[in-house]
């Protein structure tokens, strides 16, 4: 039986394993399974890292991720020069549609714009994450399908069905005009995640509500 103190020691245990993160500018507490994360750090990729770390995490049902990014004297850019840095990742990315549109303010970069798949918006947001300077990153970025939706339940409950991480008989989708509700429980992070990824997957799904409960 694990008890928070428990799930605390392993997370701090799991930030100094993860090499892109420094655990001394880091707190972690935890209550019930919440966690939640303080401190600073000096990049964006290290704050973005220490989340998935303390995801990763047996027994971990939320993360609050409250960390600050700092950035080391002489390290700070230029909104202008952010700007310029991530329209030319963007533009190199051939994933990433040029519909997605780059704004930044005060080093904190905002994605607008639009794209026909959810995993086009995802890509566009890792791809800056790396960015030196930059604080933050707001996805604004709205997903419009180039089809429309049909009867898309059976195709999701049927990825569910076949993905090894997900067990399909405690998670249900519920499809209704370009919305899909993801109901039920998983067992962890990931299951979560591949569970939500099958349902943006289908044609046309516009939104993707998540109801999904970590643990039991």
């Amino acid at each position: 039986m694990w008890s928070d103190s428990d799930l605390q020691h392993d997370i701090e245990k799991e930030l100094a394993w993860e090499p892109s993160v420094h655990t001394v500018q880091i707190a972690v507490i935890v209550k019930a399974g919440a966690v939640d994360l303080a401190g600073h750090v000096n990049t964006y990729a290290e704050k973005c890292a220490a989340e998935r770390a303390a995801w990763r995490v047996a027994h971990v049902k939320t993360v609050a991720n409250r960390i600050r990014v700092d950035l080391p004297a002489g390290s700070a850019q230029t909104d202008d020069d952010i700007a310029l840095a991530a329209m030319g990742s963007l533009e190199w990315n051939c994933l990433v549609p040029a519909t997605v549109e780059v704004q930044v303010s005060d080093a904190c970069v905002i994605l607008t714009g639009t794209v026909e798949w959810k995993h086009q918006s995802d890509e566009a947001e890792r791809a800056l994450t790396p960015l030196k300077g930059i604080t933050g990153i707001r996805n604004d970025i709205v997903v419009k399908p180039g089809v429309q939706l049909g009867d898309a339940r059976p195709l999701i409950d049927d990825a569910l069905r076949r993905n090894s991480l997900v067990d399909s008989s405690h998670i249900k989708a519920h499809v209704s005009h370009g919305l899909v509700t993801v109901r039920g429980t998983a067992r962890c992070r990931a299951e979560q995640e591949e569970a939500l990824h099958a349902a943006w997957s289908a044609p046309g799904v516009e939104k993707v509500e998540d109801h999904i409960s970590i643990g039991s």
